[in-house]
Formats: C-alpha cells, structure tokens, sequence
C-alpha cells in the first residue's frame, strides 16, 4: 500500500481519520518513527504544521528560509527576548535546516541520565545498533580537515597552537556540493534528512503526511489518548482556513520537538502532575567574531566541520561548552553582529574576511540548574507558548571564560581583531585585550546569546513525581501517549542532537509499535 503526502490546500472540508498510530511531528524524533512503524506494517498518520517543501523551494534566499522554514518564521525567543531560538518548522523539521553535524549522545551523559533522573535500560551499548543502522542509512560519515572551509581550518589552527583536543565531525551528506546553505535547506538533496530519505520511505509503505495541520489539542478519556483535534493552515498565508482534521488512533506519539510537544500537551490539560515544560534545555550560544587579514568567505563551504569538547567539563559545578563554528551569512551574521550604525555597517562590509566561533555551554548537569520552562500564554486551544530561561551567575561566568578562550584560539590562528557579542562590543586587538572582558557587563541583553538546540520539556525518568515519560518514552498517566524527541532527554547533551534523537527514536520504536 502506496501512501500520499497532502498539503492544506488539499483539504477543503472537515475530516475524520482512524489509524494504528498518529505521529504528531516529523523531524528527527517522527521521521524515523514514521518509517519504523509502518516498516512493521502499521497504518501511521503523520501531522506536520510547517509546510512541504523540495529542492525547488531551497533557493538560498535567506529572508525567504527563515520566514517559511522556522518557528514562527525565525523570531521565536523566551520571554525576556534574552535568548533568540532557532528551531525547524517544515516537512522534516529540523533535519531539513540544520547544519548536518552527527554525534552520539556522550556516554557520560546516558551514565548520569540513569545514575540521577532514573533512566533505566538506556545507554551506549544499547544505542550503538541503532545508531549503526541510522549511520549507514543517512551515510554518516567523517568530514575530512583537507575539506573544511577556511572558517572551520581557522578553529582547527588555533586549537593546535594552543594544544587543545580538536576533531573532525560527522555529517549525514552524499555527493555534498559545499554551498554553505543547509541553514536555508540543501538545494542538491545532498542533507540525508528526514525529508529526502525516512519520511520518503515510510509514504512508500503506506504512512499518510499531512503538512500544514496544526495539532491543537490531545482529547483524552479513562487515561487514554482518543483523538488528536486538529487545523487546517493555508500553505500560502499560514493562517488556519476553518477546516478540522481528526485523528483516531489507537497510539498516538508527540513528536513536535523541545516546546512544542510540552505545548501540545500543557494546551491538552496533561501537565503530567506538573513536570510538563520544566527542565527545558536550551545549550545557550555566545558567538565570538574575528576578523583576518586574508579573506574567510565564512558564508561558502560545509558549514560545521570542526569541533572540541576540551572545555566540556571544567568541574567545580561549572558550565562546560563545545567549541564550534557557524556559517556567516550575511542575514544571519547581521543578526548575530552586535553594535549600531557605522559599527554595525562596518562590520558587515568586512564580512568576507570575518570568522566566528561558537561556544555551545552544556546545561543541566550541574545541582541547581534546572533550566527553563515553557507554559501557555494566555488559555484555550488557540494559545502561544512563553518560554522562560533563567540565566544566572553560572551562566555569566561561563559566557565570560568562552568567550576569552574563543578569542585566544581567533588569535593563535592569526586574527587581527576579534570583537565581543555585547550591545557595546569588547573590541580587543590582541591577546593583551582579553581582560577587557572582565570589566565588560553581562546581563540580559547586555549580551547576546542564541540556541540552535532545544531539549527538555518533557523529561525521561525514573518516577511519574520527577519525570514526564517512563524509561519506554511513555506518558505516565496515559497508556497510549508516547514522547519521541529531544523533549525527553533529562539534560541537555553537549553536543549537537540530531544524532540522539535519531537513535533514540529508532530505539523507542519498539516500545510504541508495541502498545498498538
């Protein structure tokens, strides 16, 4: 049996589906769900609100991506707006749109998942063969140093002279063009994501997609999940057109990511005796700027190909950070570029010769830091969602030492100036500058800080009075609820998700092909 992919405009009345399982989601957590549950042969309904885009729609247009490819069309933030979120909102989800870098959770991180949150049955040896087969099929595979871009060679550099630990990273690519782009989506299909390879594969065996639905509201009964309420968007205005998809299913798993799916089930009435939405993990970015004498051109080329974790654990109770780089371009960069007028114009004029480094701080590891939450503005079926992250001393002093490390690797591969990312920059000239950022100020948007990784909301554990989901990735308190994304991991990783959530997915298959 042969499924479809349909888009909003193709539903021009109210309907009323029945299926096996409903996967609300299809990212990295719903996209290899979808393919191993209809492997098995069961009739899978597949909800996605952003759109169904191809090849033909990844133009490279930045203003164009980041209005139509991401949460609510790239200005999603907390509360405070101390935090800009960058997260997927399309067929494929953040797969799509990511920047292709694969890592296995850190078996020290599945070690404290079981030893403190409870976790059981969980760890390296019971992942490897799922992430063996999830390498294989996405060609996960090491990006070589001689390939990297100058931007990613400048990191590399600066970690050797100092003798830093340094690595190469794996990114699930074939016959990869090096445009630099896979924040706007690969335009080659060369990304192995969700959306050119598992989701494909789970049409063919049956699954029904439906993108531009929105799941609204969880209908439960006796402990039981019986209906998924859902609505309809207009492809091209993103507005709801008044028309009403219903989903039946016997299970029904959530699959919408770190906010969305603690939204889903908070604007549903399941709080999940008050853990839904806490725990909320966001790896709080600060980006370092340089610039170098000969040119960069940061906005071509694979864009992460170079990482270290010499910093990830600096005990003491200290926030750890992954050493990485971004691509900088020119829309993106406009924004992460701190300062106003003149500054800020001359800045961007030199961006050809501009490179940047991203310190990526590893929370929710350390006692007392308990992260984020996300709660309903307002109620009813129709609310937002307000995202609150704390940030605090431990968070300051992170940013303060990431950032003076950030500038003496820039230096030792040979920058002539590297600049800070507060409103009033910390302009430094070489490494004799590095104090300044000590007398620096550091508050909220005293300074800017970013995510491009959400975890939490809805946390894995050992108990229903600490924890959202059982060790199976099932809602305590619904038998046929299931949470399969980066939302159940207790903490945050440390290293980029994708890889994580792709196993554990493929792992906890099993648990919810087994409840139908």
């Amino acid at each position: 049996m042969s499924g479809r992919i349909r888009t909003g405009d193709e539903l021009t009345e109210d309907q009323t589906l029945t299926c096996d399982v409903c996967v609300v989601g299809s990212g990295a957590g719903g996209g290899v769900l979808g393919l191993e549950l209809a492997k098995r042969g069961l009739d899978v309904v597949m909800l996605e609100e952003g759109g169904y885009h191809t090849r033909r729609d990844f133009d490279l247009n930045e203003a164009k991506a980041y209005s139509t490819f991401y949460q609510e069309a790239g200005n999603r933030a907390t509360d405070d707006l101390s935090i800009g979120i960058f997260q997927g909102r399309t067929v494929g989800g953040g797969t799509a749109i990511n920047w292709c870098a694969c890592f296995r959770t850190p078996p020290e991180i599945l070690e404290r998942w079981r030893d403190t949150h409870g976790v059981k049955g969980l760890d390296a040896a019971t992942l490897a063969p799922h992430w063996d087969w999830l390498e294989e099929r996405l060609n996960i595979r090491e990006w070589p140093i001689e390939q990297s871009n100058r931007n990613n060679r400048i990191l590399w550099e600066g970690l050797g002279a100092l003798g830093y630990s340094r690595g190469t990273v794996k990114r699930n690519v074939r016959s990869c063009a090096s445009l630099g782009a896979c924040g706007l989506g690969c335009p080659t299909n060369a990304k192995q994501s969700m959306l050119v390879t598992l989701i494909p594969e789970a049409v063919e065996k049956g699954m029904r997609l439906f993108a531009n639905v929105s799941a609204r509201r969880l209908e439960t009964q006796g402990g039981r999940v019986v209906a998924v309420h859902a609505e309809v968007l207009n492809p091209g205005t993103d507005r709801p057109t008044g028309k009403r998809l219903t989903v039946k299913a016997k299970v029904t798993a959530v699959c919408g990511g770190a906010i969305n799916s603690p939204g889903l089930l908070l604007r549903s009435g399941l709080t999940g005796r008050g853990r839904v939405g806490k725990r909320l993990f966001l790896h709080p970015v600060v980006v370092s700027n340089a610039h170098f004498r000969e040119p960069v051109e940061a906005y071509t080329g694979a864009p992460l190909t170079v990482y270290s974790r010499q910093f990830i654990d600096r005990g003491q109770g200290r926030l750890g950070w992954l050493l990485e780089v971004p691509p900088l371009l020119p829309i993106l960069s406009s924004l992460a570029l701190t300062g106003l007028g003149p500054a800020h114009q001359d800045q961007m004029a030199r961006l050809p010769y501009a490179n940047a480094l991203i310190s990526i701080c590893l929370d929710g590891v350390h006692p007392g830091d308990e992260g984020g939450t996300v709660a309903l503005r307002g109620e009813g079926e129709y609310t937002r969602f307000k995202v609150n992250y704390p940030l605090n001393d431990f968070h300051w002093e992170a940013f303060r030492e990431a950032l003076k490390v950030s500038a003496r690797i820039q230096f030792a591969a040979g920058a002539e100036q590297v600049s800070s990312p507060h409103s009033r920059p910390v302009v430094m000239r070489s490494e004799k500058d590095l104090g300044l950022l000590d007398d620096a100020p550091y508050g909220p948007l005293q300074l800017s800080v970013l995510s491009a990784h959400q975890m939490g909301g809805c946390s894995m554990g050992g108990s229903p009075e600490t924890s959202v989901v059982d060790s199976t990735l099932r809602y305590w308190d619904a038998d046929n609820l299931f949470v399969v994304d980066g939302s159940v991991f207790p903490t945050a990783l440390g290293v980029n998700p994708m890889e994580s959530i792709l196993g554990i997915a493929h792992w906890g298959s099993q648990h919810v092909a087994a409840a139908v």
